[in-house]
């Protein structure tokens, strides 16, 4: 997949409903999908469950249609968010986007680091290290991210999310066999139901500032969006419920190692050790790649294959000293930063412009010095909703008042002295 500013002709968008669906299906089978499950344990079971799919259902339409710019006009995430916010304007959400995409990178190696350890326990030395096995997979998927979109890739990408969805069954399995029967706790009753949901749509959200990096290379806007849709919330959905199953018959706070032990005791120890390295890598390229077409549109002058490669290596630093505590913290702060930034590139494409958009001038500036004041000001008040509304405990959650006060605030001002270039 070319990574350049220029939008993808038409002739080049090459890719189908199948291969959308089976790249957000591969992003979604990953064990930290596994581990946020278990966050929602407190709520109970159903409960639960209906927060998983709620937020799930809110967080894949609102993914799926930040890529809907991608795929009607073949630009990039980042340069997609140039209309509202001006070209310059612009380079704050991509420098974030950067360091969320670096530190999500480094959640996802820790987490298959620790699981490798786990599991390479048995045969002691290096494979025993989780950061040995940080290295070892921090490396493979920085080589994936090199090869994104090659005929090879694209084959081997379609052989592994198939094996991996048939290895999820094998420990989807194993994991209903073990549980079965076993009595379900009570809900505890202290984490609010609107602010599960936030933590399920702040995972589909993270992805977000990168859906069109991939939609624009899209056949068709359709096909991208619902395949993007269902394959991102059928198999995220069913991550949260294994995470969320484990946790609660256990009490473990890392589900996703306790179901892999449950493989292992099993003799599949092997398949289990695959769906540790293979789930990784293709969760976490997407990262490593959106990188270097995040940070093209700081500076045009950057090399994507020298930022991919500092992408990687930062990324596998970063595992080495990141504290995992935070992870949940983490998830919050993403849904407080993309859910309003989003709530005005939305509503500015589809609302305001109704889904036109002059291309050439995505090169200018747009706005004066680049930069749309409002929708700056608008993201800070949206941002500044979600932050209040997680303190204050809002019955609506964070989510829903953050995106729709946002996008509001944004209409009446952008309608009110009409939009700018771009």
């Amino acid at each position: 997949m070319q990574v350049e500013i220029a939008p993808v002709a038409r002739e080049a968008r090459t890719l189908g409903g199948l291969d959308f669906f089976l790249l957000w299906a591969g992003v979604a089978i990953s064990l930290a999908e596994i581990w946020a499950g278990g966050f929602l344990a407190p709520m109970g079971f159903w409960p639960a469950v209906g927060a998983i799919l709620l937020g799930h259902a809110i967080g894949n339409t609102f993914m799926a249609l930040a890529g809907v710019l991608g795929s009607d006009h073949g630009v990039m995430a980042m340069v997609s968010v140039r209309p509202a916010f001006g070209k310059r304007g612009s380079a704050l959400p991509a420098a974030l986007n950067v360091l969320q995409l670096v530190c999500w990178a480094s959640i996802m190696l820790i987490i298959g680091g620790r699981a490798g350890a786990m599991l390479g326990a048995p045969f002691g030395g290096l494979w025993a290290s989780s950061r040995f096995w940080i290295l070892l997979v921090g490396l493979a998927t920085l080589a994936w991210a090199l090869a994104t979109g090659g005929r090879v890739w694209k084959v081997l990408q379609t052989a592994a999310v198939f094996g991996l969805l048939a290895v999820v069954s094998l420990l989807s399995y194993e994991t209903y066999r073990a549980f079965a029967g076993a009595p379900l706790p009570a809900p505890q009753g202290t984490l609010p139901f609107m602010r599960g949901v936030d933590l399920v749509v702040a995972m589909p959200v993270s992805w977000m500032p990168l859906v069109s990096d991939y939609s624009r290379f899209a056949k068709s806007t359709p096909s991208a969006f619902w395949s993007t849709w269902w394959g991102y919330f059928v198999v995220s959905s069913w991550m949260y419920v294994l995470g969320l199953a484990a946790t609660l018959v256990t009490g473990t706070l890392e589900p996703e190692l306790h179901v892999l032990e449950l493989m292992g005791a099993a003799g599949l120890a092997v398949p289990a050790l695959l769906l540790v390295v293979f789930s990784t890598v293709t969760s976490d390229f997407p990262d490593i790649y959106s990188a270097s077409c995040s940070a093209l549109n700081l500076s045009e002058a950057v090399a994507p294959k020298t930022v991919m490669w500092l992408s990687g290596i930062a990324s596998i630093l970063v595992a080495l000293v990141f504290p995992m505590e935070r992870y949940e913290s983490f998830l919050y702060f993403i849904g407080a930063m993309f859910v309003p930034l989003f709530g005005v590139v939305l509503t500015d494409y589809f609302l305001v412009r109704r889904r036109t958009l002059d291309v050439a001038a995505l090169r200018s500036d747009g706005y004066p010095r680049g930069v749309n004041v409002v929708a700056l000001a608008a993201w800070a008040v949206g941002f500044a909703i979600y932050e209040i509304a997680e303190v204050y405990g809002w019955g609506t959650g964070a989510t829903l008042p953050s995106i729709g006060l946002t996008g509001a605030l944004y209409y009446a001002l952008a309608t009110g002295r009409g939009p700018g270039g771009g």
